[in-house]
């Protein structure tokens, strides 16, 4: 159970009593009547194959406060998107699949691109940008919330909790940011936040000096969660990266266009697991390995808007203080995995910290190397004023797709 203490920047909602599901259905459906609620499911088709998101659409069957679902799908031909739409089928809600291979969202790519417009990257960050397109010109929902389709242990009590803060009208809250604790297999999770991105954060504080954005960072419990929600006025002014950094990239964009008082991180599970990133030691193109340079160049990135310039010399002297304090802090996990009888492997996570060390380097080269890169995808109000009839595009690809192919 949790306490109630407030640290940091952001408000932090706890779960301290284990309040009754039912309960907070309910207050959400009355919610709902006022301020219409959504979900976007960013998925792999590969995703459909494995039991986790069955797991997840039989639990979604049974929530009574949504009024759309927006399904984004990735590498899916055409005989897999018509399985999809016979997958999703038994869902309640209104839901719309956005098949995001096939000739009519292709085709508002290909236009896009040609006005600067589109997503440079293939990714996550390009689906959910789809889909928060899709549902600002649907215009159906007032809130939404974002979680991912690999959650072995979903439970729909996290979707409510995730959506509560943006939902309740009594809350100020336009952003909430999910977080919860990460045990697989007796063991600790969350690698990347953990060995990562804690340690960066504090070591950027120390190379720098203060900024309020790096305080607010470190006041994130899992800066990493996939799972986020937010009022739809962020939707149409939010700008993020189409690669491994959009869960930074949203919360550093989010403190750039919001006051922290209207930013939240609650508590949405007590144990949470998903399919695990190879580390990729040998492939800086994929798993662990891709992400801590994405995350690092998103670090960077956003930085540098504020007036905070690079060197070759900074990024040396980072490195090495990235290094020493992640050290510390694998010690700090050993000795609070010990005394929850959960398993460490202290020699694989030092291996781990050393990989992320050569890559924050190179996340540093990268950076210097390409400074004009534009990796933040356009917002959607700059979208409108250049495609004034990019909404109606949208409806009409979606609906084209599923008429012809369901």
């Amino acid at each position: 159970m949790a306490d109630s203490f407030q640290s940091g920047t952001v408000t932090t909602l706890h779960n301290i009593v284990n309040r009754p599901l039912q309960e907070l259905e309910d207050e959400l459906v009355k919610f709902s009547s006022k301020r219409p609620l959504g979900l976007i499911l960013p998925s792999l088709y590969s995703e459909l194959e494995r039991p986790a998101l069955t797991k997840i659409v039989d639990e979604l069957v049974q929530v009574p406060y949504l009024s759309q679902i927006v399904i984004g799908l990735d590498r899916a031909s055409e005989d897999e998107y018509r399985k999809a739409i016979q997958y999703f089928d038994r869902l309640p809600q209104d839901h719309k699949i956005l098949w995001n291979d096939g000739p009519n969202l292709k085709k508002i790519d290909a236009m896009l691109e040609k006005h600067g417009l589109s997503p440079t990257q293939q990714g996550k960050g390009r689906n959910v940008w789809y889909c928060m397109g899709y549902m600002l010109a649907s215009d159906k929902v007032k809130s939404l919330a974002l979680h991912d389709c690999d959650i072995v242990t979903y439970h729909r009590s996290l979707l409510a909790r995730l959506l509560y803060p943006v939902a309740n009208p009594e809350f100020r809250y336009q952003y909430s940011k999910g977080y919860y604790s990460r045990v697989a297999n007796n063991s600790l999770g969350g690698r990347a936040s953990r060995l990562l991105v804690t340690p960066l954060i504090r070591a950027l504080k120390n190379n720098l000096e203060w900024q309020e954005s790096l305080d607010y960072m470190d006041s994130f419990r899992y800066p990493l969660a996939g799972e986020f929600s937010m009022r739809k006025d962020v939707m149409s002014e939010v700008r993020i990266p189409s690669d491994w950094g959009l869960e930074i990239g949203l919360l550093m964009e989010m403190a750039r266009n919001y006051s922290t008082r209207r930013i939240c991180q609650v508590e949405i599970a007590d144990i949470y697991d998903h399919k695990h990133q190879d580390v990729s030691a040998d492939d800086e193109e994929s798993g662990l390995s891709k992400m801590s340079i994405d995350i690092s160049k998103t670090f960077f990135r956003k930085l540098a808007t504020t007036g905070t310039v690079f060197n070759e010399s900074f990024f040396r002297t980072l490195k090495a203080t990235y290094y020493r304090i992640a050290l510390d802090l694998i010690d700090s996990y050993r000795c609070d995995a010990m005394m929850n009888g959960l398993e460490i492997d202290c020699h694989a996570e030092e291996q781990i910290v050393e990989l992320f060390a050569e890559n924050i380097m190179k996340a540093g080269e990268q950076f210097l190397t390409k400074p004009m890169e534009q990796p933040f995808v356009p917002h959607w109000n700059r979208v409108l004023s250049a495609v004034p009839d990019i909404y109606e595009q949208l409806l009409e690809a979606v609906q084209k797709d599923h008429e012809l192919y369901s």
